[in-house]
C-alpha cells in the first residue's frame, strides 16, 4: 500500500512539471514600419567672385575686350547675350539620400517659367573640391552648412554657350538642375532673366538736309535723331560711332570743289547732344562753334565716338556716359558744311555712318 501511494505522488509531480507557466507567452508580435524620406536633391550657386562669369565669343573682340574669350564683366551691364557668349557657374549639389543617388550630372536648363523640368541646353562637369563651402550658402533646414561632406554633396561647373537666333531667340529663365533615381528634381533658388540674341538696329529720325549752299560760306544740316531700336525689353546698350566719305557728284558736268570733282568729307563736321551731354563739351577736336570733324572710313573700327571723340581703336577704358544709348533713347546730331571757294556741282554722291555697337 504504501508503495503505490508513493507512486501516486510521483506521477503528480510529473504532471505538475511539464504544465505550461502562461505568464511568459511571448504573443503573436506587432511588426516595425521604418520609412526613410525621398530627399529631393537641392543645387546652390556660388556667390563668391569667380564663381559667375560671362564671356566673350570666340571672333574677334569688340572695342575694348579682353582678348578672343575674354571677360564681359567690365561692358555688360544688362541681361542679354549673343551667339557665342558664355556665362558659367560654380554650383554645389546637397542631397541627403546620397550624392551617389543622382542621375547623372546636374544641367542647365531654360524655359519661359521658373521652375523645374524646363528644357535642357548644356550638362554640368565635376569640380574640384572645397574643404570650406562657405560660398555656396548651403542649408539644410535652418542651418547653414559650412563644411563639405562628400557623402553627400558634389561641386559642379555649368557653363552655357548661347547659341545662333534659330535655336535661341528671346527671354528665357535660366537655373541649374538636378535629378535624383527617384524622380525627384531640384533647382537653384536663384534663376537668372536672360535676352538671348536680341536684334541690334538703329532707328534715323529725320534727314541731313542742307538745302541750298552758298560756297564760301557755313551750312548746317536738319538735325537727325539717331536712336537705339534694339530688340523691346532687351536692355541692349549701344554704343555709339560716327563716320564718312568723302562726296563726289553723280552725273556728269562741270564739278569742281576747289580743285576736284570732289568734296572732301574734311569741310563737314558734327555736333551731337544726348541728355545732359554734348559733344562740344567732351571732343576735343573742335572748330570755334564746337563742331568736331568726322574720321573718313567705311568699317566701325575706323570711326570714333559721337560723343567722347575717341578712336574706335584708341582708348576704350572709359565710355562716355552720353554716348551709350539704352532701348529706345536717341543722339540728336546736326552737320555743318564750310563749302569751299570756289564750289560747282551737287555733290550728292557720299555718306555719313552711324554705328551702334552692343557693350
Amino acid at each position: 500500500m504504501k508503495q503505490k501511494i508513493i507512486a501516486t505522488l510521483m506521477t503528480l509531480l510529473l504532471v505538475i512539471g511539464l504544465s505550461p507557466v502562461l505568464a511568459v507567452d511571448v504573443g503573436t508580435g506587432v511588426g516595425i514600419d521604418i520609412v526613410t524620406e525621398d530627399f529631393a536633391p537641392e543645387v546652390f550657386f556660388d556667390s563668391n567672385v569667380g564663381g559667375r562669369v560671362v564671356n566673350d565669343d570666340n571672333n574677334p573682340t569688340g572695342r575694348g575686350l579682353a582678348g578672343i574669350g575674354g571677360s564681359l564683366t567690365d561692358v555688360r551691364a544688362n541681361n542679354y547675350a549673343f551667339e557665342g557668349e558664355k556665362a558659367r557657374w560654380r554650383v554645389l549639389v546637397h542631397d541627403r539620400n546620397g550624392i551617389e543617388t543622382l542621375m547623372g550630372n546636374p544641367s542647365v536648363t531654360l524655359g519661359a517659367t521658373q521652375g523645374e523640368g524646363n528644357d535642357v541646353e548644356a550638362l554640368c562637369d565635376v569640380a574640384a573640391v572645397d574643404a570650406v563651402i562657405t560660398e555656396f550658402n548651403v542649408r539644410d533646414g535652418p542651418d547653414l552648412i559650412t563644411a563639405f561632406n562628400a557623402d553627400t554633396m558634389r561641386i559642379y561647373t555649368c557653363q552655357l554657350t548661347v547659341e545662333s537666333p534659330d535655336s535661341m531667340f528671346g527671354e528665357y529663365w535660366v537655373t541649374s538642375e538636378a535629378t535624383d533615381s527617384d524622380g525627384l528634381m531640384g533647382t537653384a533658388r536663384e534663376n537668372e532673366f536672360w535676352w538671348f540674341n536680341p536684334v541690334i538696329a538703329l532707328d534715323l529720325n529725320g534727314a541731313l538736309d542742307f538745302g541750298t549752299v552758298r560756297p564760301g560760306a557755313p551750312s548746317y544740316s536738319t538735325t537727325l535723331a539717331v536712336g537705339n531700336d534694339a530688340s523691346p525689353g532687351s536692355g541692349v546698350l549701344l554704343e555709339m560711332f560716327i563716320s564718312g566719305t568723302d562726296f563726289h557728284d553723280p552725273v556728269s558736268s562741270s564739278a569742281k570743289c576747289p580743285v576736284t570733282n570732289e568734296l572732301a568729307l574734311t569741310n563737314f563736321g558734327y555736333l551731337a547732344t544726348s541728355g545732359a551731354h554734348s559733344s562740344a563739351f567732351v571732343n576735343s577736336v573742335l572748330d570755334a562753334e564746337g563742331y568736331d570733324k568726322i574720321p573718313n572710313g567705311i568699317r566701325i573700327t575706323e570711326a570714333q565716338e559721337i560723343i567722347g571723340g575717341d578712336q574706335y581703336l584708341g582708348d576704350a577704358d572709359v565710355r562716355e556716359a552720353g554716348n551709350v544709348l539704352a532701348p529706345g533713347a536717341e543722339v540728336s546730331v546736326t552737320l555743318k558744311l564750310d563749302l569751299p571757294v570756289p564750289c560747282n556741282g551737287d555733290f550728292t554722291d557720299g555718306r555719313i555712318f552711324f554705328w551702334g555697337e552692343a557693350v
